[in-house]
């Protein structure tokens, strides 16, 4: 059948992401391939000093995100739509939105951008022998109990923002097991929240006189392809309030999109992980087993499947590189040439690669905001050097990229070279890799691993969500995920892989030396200009 065909008789499957800045919706067909699409941008707000969205804004965002689709539907094939095979729900990861006995938010939701929970979540790693960052909802949870919140003796359910639209739109209080793990540690074992750091939470708490236990208020853990409810008659309605859409539709766990970002680029497979470098940057690395410690600057959550993952999240990627490139398309104008800027892009990224593999001794600080890798509460974006450095263009654009992902090496060397993590195949996305093959390099250089990236990964975390929710409906043969994605979807493509020759990863060790040496010149910075 044809795209409009596989509308008209309800086999399209779709996916939903919430993001920090965009809502997205993406309509595949039954070869996974997106079909149409819909957006809404929103931004969040600083409401006495947290970050939050409001309800009012969540369902106007949505709502207006699904009309788009249909327009999109309408305007490509003529159809409404009016059923679907399967919905899958994912968004943000972490943050705080507890809601009372009878469904009402009990304080505005916190987000995963909030960072006043330090003191709780330092308790926290300490009892569970286990980094807990600020921004997971256990961390919220208990520091609002350190607050002495009013509001928390009324807790009937604490979900993230994918649980929250999956439960309205279902009636389900579930969550995909990856979204789970940022909640509260998941026991790879079980697929369900650790036993033992659940049992420590009550005790903690038990002398509050709560009602309830972290397990009464919890959302169900479920794993991708198990039966996550089904699309109500008000949830019909709150989705599409045009009322064409009709209830029935069978959803799949909702997910975060750490989560859908690992399926979008195929690296769900132990010894398999992939790097988003943005305006902020992660890694992602799915390990076989548990690390023989804990670390602060990594968390550990799992994929949709319920694999552990070995997350390294870093605030800074590309800004102060994108501010430096306007300074150069600045000169452009001045000088009376025509800018365009892919191919300015393109060029200086192209001529970075000509610089020295160590950029000639040149350093880059990239730190728009704080970085806590490194032990910044603040940034200052930085360019080092000494008067007997190479300082040309090549080494120039050479140390800011090599900045860009300076510190995901920082965090990744934790891994690949204390806890000897293995690794086959790393995952590019994002971009950094847009101008083809300098990122890949530049990246393989710092983490001394091959770099693919996959024409696909640029569809998102909205097509990885669709992707799962497809996985539910469209699995007769019972597939793993990883073999799902690797047979029906992906149909073996791995992408195309670079792999930095032995100097340059020699080069990038020497530059990282430097860097490190030279971080009390970044802190005087931000210590210095206020």
């Amino acid at each position: 059948m044809d795209a409009k065909e596989i509308i008209k008789s309800g086999k399209a499957v779709l996916g939903i992401e919430l993001g920090s800045t965009r809502i997205k919706a993406v309509l595949i067909d039954d070869e996974n391939k997106p079909i149409a699409q819909g957006s809404h941008e929103w931004e969040n707000k600083l409401v006495d000093n947290l970050w939050t969205y409001s309800i009012d804004d969540i369902w106007t965002g949505v709502q207006d995100c699904y009309a788009d689709l249909r327009k999109d539907v309408m305007e490509k094939y003529g159809v409404e739509i009016e059923s679907l095979a399967s919905i899958g729900v994912s968004a943000m990861m972490h943050g705080y939105m507890a809601f009372n006995k009878v469904g009402e938010i009990l304080v505005p939701f916190r987000t995963w951008r909030n960072t006043n929970t330090g003191k709780a979540a330092a308790v926290l790693s300490e009892l569970f022998n286990y980094n807990i960052p600020l921004r997971w909802s256990i961390s919220h949870l208990y520091q609002a109990i350190l607050n002495g919140e009013e509001h928390v003796k009324d807790i009937n359910f604490l979900t993230t923002l994918a649980g929250y639209i999956h439960w309205q739109l279902t009636g389900e209080k579930v969550l995909g097991v990856g979204d789970a793990s940022g909640m509260l540690p998941v026991d790879p074992k079980t697929k369900n929240y650790s036993a033992r750091m659940v049992e420590q939470f009550d005790a903690i708490i038990k002398p509050y006189g709560f009602e309830w236990t972290l397990e009464d208020i919890l959302p169900k853990s479920l794993n991708a392809g198990e039966a996550a409810g089904y699309l109500s008659v008000e949830g019909a309605k709150k989705l599409d309030p045009s009322g064409n859409l009709k209830p029935g539709v069978p959803f799949c766990p909702p997910e975060g999109d750490a989560g859908t970002g690992m399926v979008a680029t195929n690296a769900v497979k132990q010894r398999t992980g992939n790097v988003s470098a943005g305006t902020s940057s992660f890694s992602m690395i799915v390990v076989e087993k548990d690390l023989s410690k804990p670390y602060e600057v990594i968390d550990m959550v799992t994929t949709p499947d319920g694999s552990l993952v070995a997350m390294v999240h870093c605030n800074n990627c590309t800004s102060d590189l994108n501010s430096w490139v306007g300074i150069f398309r600045e000169f452009q104008k001045l000088m009376g040439m025509d800018t365009d800027m892919n191919e300015l892009y393109g060029r200086l990224y192209n001529n970075a690669l000509n610089g020295d593999a160590d950029c000639g001794g040149l350093i880059s600080y990239n730190y728009f905001s704080g970085e806590p890798v490194t032990g910044l509460e603040e940034g200052r974006p930085l360019f080092v050097r000494s008067v007997n450095d190479n300082f040309n263009l090549a080494n120039f654009m050479r140390a800011h990229l090599y900045g860009a992902v300076a510190v995901l090496k920082i965090g990744n060397d934790i891994l690949f070279n204390e806890e000897k993590i293995k690794v086959d195949r790393i995952t590019g996305h994002g971009g950094l890799f847009k101008t083809k093959g300098v990122g890949q390099r530049i990246l393989s250089a710092a983490l001394n691993s091959p770099i693919s990236v996959m024409e696909t990964a640029g569809e998102g975390g909205a097509w990885g969500m669709a992707l799962l929710a497809g996985y539910l409906v469209n699995n007769p043969d019972k597939k793993t995920l990883p073999d799902y994605l690797d047979t029906v979807v992906f149909g073996g493509n791995a992408g195309e892989s670079i792999m930095a020759t032995p100097d340059e990863v020699e080069g990038f060790n020497r530059y990282i030396k430097n860097y490190i040496d030279c971080l009390p010149v970044e802190k005087k910075a931000v210590d210095c200009k206020k």
